[in-house]
């Protein structure tokens, strides 16, 4: 982040605070010369050499240095509490450019705690559940100093949490009833704590290792050689003169800049620090100017592919590909987006806010429509081509295929960097006090290069399938040569000289590893406590009483047991990061809702559970009091934090209302949407909707909305989202088969279809239960000739269920352990009562929106006629 210099003396501390308050949150506040300096400096950028080998290829290719997953996780956990006690000091008292004696021999105790798995390693593996005293001893000193470099990370409330789980575990026999179990030893917990990969070291951790880290390292690269400014001056040029453009610039760049950050602290005060003075300046006021950008900055990881690091989370929790997640996440990121946008233009036109700068040359409609229209249709193309000339290459020239692509990859990027070195560089600030519109291709055309890398991971991902871990490595690697490199290429084709240009950029590439390094010390610590609360409930069995806790709370309603879910999010988010709050609810509450659902004869699918939990996570670092995102955005517009949150609230809105609509409209999500006319429907109806409750909840549409108007557009919002809710009452969604159909129904089936069917079985306390279950079925491989029977019994093995039918009795014989069945709630020993399809003579739910767009149509003429019958000219819907 850089300064301007029209800055005053008080700015300039205050942004000095700012940049303090991403360092504290993000990196630890410590900053130190000397030998401590060196070693958290060269132990950062070793760590992040350590991912980017286990994210790599090479072990595997050289034979040399291959670690398993168990190693890695302590070696993991190990360096991030050895930098955690270097980089976070004790207290907000304690000095932040020295390092205490105390400090160091803590690190290193905790780092070799930590590694402890990694190192005695093969002697554990021959005496499992057979713990030494050596063993316990370092058990249970690393659990106590997790806990406490959590508190110096991550704050007191997830220490404290920490804490209570494992108290929870040594005082299960005295309490009460609803909550006790036979308890623990020491022996027992710090075993399944530390010495297993049940408790700290488990799946979060696990994820951690082979996919935030990469990503977190990708995202820091990018912002450290300039992408994250580059994103900014883009969205200045293209947004800035429209109406309430500063408000549009800080949505979009957000936006863009959340695609590979996990940090809506740095994010509001990366792109805060312009956009805030330029929204007040505009005439949004400080309150309404802080809570845009903490909207738009916190929804950022809610954006595919990263998603706060909660994407990674998600393909072990819910077991599915990490191209279905982002698929997915899509439709419900980019509606909130489009809905924030809009808010900030009613808003504008709310408070008769006019543009602050020229858009230049007066354009017609028409020519503004063909200049967009050309920059769409030219960069369809651009994709388009690079698509087909790498399929192209592939299928001519074979195994040779790939070099010649790294020559084509690496002559686009010259000539990007040539292009670019012919105008001046991009300024890295935009003037608060006098600020100009620049020109939108200089702008676009100076860091085109910039795309190259995310380019790269799109293409492993969704061409060459390559897993996350492996695509981001790609990437990264590709950001490290672009980030030495592109200084000296640019020196060249100016015919300056190459020495200082190419120092500076390996330079920048060390430090952005240190950097990226330092900014996941906290994600790695919060994945390790997560863990030890993960832990403590399978030891106890908490997990199980969550069931019947919350069946009690919400008395079987789906609807009080979702708010209650939300609150529970809200509350826990309050003193926890999003990461750990995910974790922690998606272990304890995810399952619960499923199977309630189940129960109550809805077929929720498990990734819609664990969206709901997450977006409800995110929230709480918009709600006040807390929020660190809102109390940052405060101190950069000058206002109240508290007012702020409030105004944050009022706009979050928009994306608080979604989980609820795609829990009962999954195809939100993306499921069960089947033809191309169909998810344009759907992406069109969900599109209007979030614009249309964006209206409702400002009060103004084309003008200020009526009471009775408002409750119109919510109306709208509701049938749009949900207008299966309508034909529900027309005609039942699905239709009931015999058991006996079950093998032909799976048959039937077309491709990711859902299998649901209606199982009764008795449950673990001995209770008769009915539900309602689902699975989606896959293809059958290329090679395979079953038809008919077979080929439903074959899909359904594919899904991972096992079914024995005997004549009219059904019953499911085996549900494979980590199958998407397994999580979906289908019960190994239960009788298959019925098996349900699609209704073939239910309407389809999309005519629900010929009344709710006529009903918008009906408000827009309304409010027109009422501002020519005030006088007032009428203001467009969009700018």
């Amino acid at each position: 982040m850089t300064s301007t210099p029209e800055l005053s003396k008080e700015q300039h501390a205050a942004n000095a605070e700012l940049e303090q308050l991403v360092a504290d949150v993000d990196r630890g506040g410590r900053t130190v010369g000397g030998v401590s300096g060196t070693v958290l400096f060269v132990g950062a950028v070793l760590w992040s050499l350590f991912q980017l080998w286990y994210a790599s290829p090479l072990p595997f290719t050289f034979n040399f240095a291959i670690f398993n997953d168990t190693e890695a996780r302590a070696l993991h956990l190990g360096i991030a509490m050895f930098l955690g006690y270097l980089a976070y000091p004790a207290t907000k008292r304690s000095p932040r450019d020295t390092m205490p004696l105390h400090d160091w021999g803590l690190a290193l105790i905790a780092g070799f705690c930590g590694s402890y798995l990694y190192f005695f390693y093969a002697e554990l593996a021959t005496r499992p559940g057979i713990p030494t005293t050596m063993d316990i001893a370092c058990a249970s000193i690393g659990l106590v100093l997790l806990l406490e470099v959590t508190r110096r990370a991550l704050g007191a409330p997830m220490a404290v949490l920490g804490t209570v789980f494992v108290a929870y575990v040594f005082l299960g026999p005295w309490l009460p009833e609803a909550l006790a179990h036979r308890g623990a030893s020491i022996e027992r917990l710090v075993s399944h704590m530390w010495l297993t990969t049940e408790g700290v070291y488990g799946v979060a951790l696990g994820v951690s290792v082979s996919y935030i880290f990469i990503f977190v390292l990708l995202g820091s690269l990018l912002d450290r050689c300039g992408a994250g400014n580059y994103m900014m001056q883009v969205s200045f040029a293209l947004l800035g003169h429209l109406r309430g453009g500063p408000a549009k610039v800080a949505v979009v760049s957000s936006a863009v800049n959340g695609i590979v950050s996990a940090s809506s602290v740095a994010n509001v005060v990366t792109g805060g620090i312009f956009t805030i003075p330029l929204m007040k300046k505009a005439g949004y006021g400080g309150v309404r100017a802080g809570a845009i950008e903490t909207a738009s900055s916190v929804n950022g990881q809610i954006m595919p592919p990263v998603m706060g690091a909660a994407a990674f989370l998600m393909i072990e929790y819910v077991g599915i590909p990490y191209t279905d997640i982002i698929r997915h996440a899509l439709l419900p990121a980019s509606i909130s987006y489009i809905a924030l946008f809009y808010i900030v233009h009613l808003e504008a036109l709310k408070l008769g806010i006019n543009p602050m700068m020229s858009a230049g040359k007066p354009k017609t409609p028409l020519q503004k429509i063909a200049g967009w229209g050309m920059g769409i249709a030219g960069t369809v193309v651009v994709m388009a081509l690079v698509y087909w000339i790498g399929i192209g290459v592939r299928s001519v020239a074979g195994a040779s295929a790939t070099p010649i692509l790294l020559v084509l990859l690496l002559a686009l990027y010259v000539w990007l960097l040539r292009i670019a070195a012919r105008h001046p560089d991009l300024p890295t600030d935009i003037s608060v006090t006098n600020p100009t519109r620049p020109e939108a291709w200089p702008t676009v055309r100076a860091g085109l290069y910039y795309l190259i890398p995310i380019g790269i991971l799109v293409w492993c991902l969704a061409v060459d399938q390559l897993s996350a871990g492996l695509s981001a490595f790609w990437a990264v690697m590709s950001m490290l040569f672009q980030m030495v490199t592109q200084r000296p290429l640019i020196a060249f084709f100016r015919n300056q000289s190459i020495g200082e240009p190419l120092k500076e950029g390996f330079r920048e590439a060390v430090v952005g590893l240190q950097e990226g390094a330092r900014n996941m010390v906290g994600i790695a610590i919060a994945c390790g406590t997560a863990g030890l609360i993960v832990g403590a409930i399978t030891l106890t069995g908490l997990g199980l009483r969550m069931t019947a806790f919350v069946e009690l709370v919400s008395m079987g309603n789906v609807l009080v047991m979702l708010f209650f879910t939300a609150a529970v999010c809200l509350v826990l988010g309050l003193g926890m990061p999003t990461t750990a709050n995910y974790i922690l609810m998606a272990t304890l509450m995810a399952p619960v809702v499923v199977e309630l659902g189940a129960q109550s004869g809805m077929v929720i699918p498990l990734i819609a559970v664990h969206m709901f939990v997450f977006y409800y996570g995110i929230m709480a670092d918009i709600t006040p009091p807390v929020g660190l995102a809102t109390f940052a955005a405060a101190a950069i517009s000058g206002e109240s934090p508290l007012a702020t949150g409030v105004q944050g609230v009022t706009y979050a809105m928009r994306t608080a209302v979604l989980p609820f609509m795609f829990i009962f409209n999954p195809m939100l999500l993306l499921i069960d949407v089947s033809g191309w006319w169909e998810l344009l429907l759907v992406v069109f109806g969900a599109t209007v909707a979030s614009l249309v409750f964006a209206a409702a909840t400002i009060g103004w549409f084309r003008a200020k909305c009526s009471w009775l108007e408002v409750i119109l557009l919510l109306l709208v919002t509701f049938a749009l989202f949900r207008p299966d809710w309508f034909m529900n009452h027309i005609a039942p969604k699905y239709e009931s088969r015999p058991a006996s159909q079950v093998y032909e129904v799976a048959a039937e089936l077309p491709s990711g279809g859902r299998f649901v069917a209606v199982l009764a079985g008795m449950n673990i306390e001995g209770d008769e239960l009915r539900k309602t279950v689902a699975a989606a079925l896959p293809d059958l491989p290329e090679d395979s000739e079953a038809t008919g029977a077979n080929a439903g019994r074959q899909r359904l093995s594919e899904a991972g269920l096992t079914i024995m039918a005997l004549g009219d009795m059904v019953q499911i014989a085996n549900v494979r352990f980590g199958s998407t069945a397994r999580r979906a709630g289908w019960e190994q020993g239960w009788d298959v009562e019925e098996v349900l399809v699609p209704n073939p003579a239910r309407p389809s739910e999309f005519w629900v929106y010929i009344p709710a767009l006529a009903i918008v149509a009906f408000i827009w003429a309304m409010q027109g006629r009422r501002m020519r019958r005030n006088g007032a000219g009428a203001a467009p819907a969009v700018a």
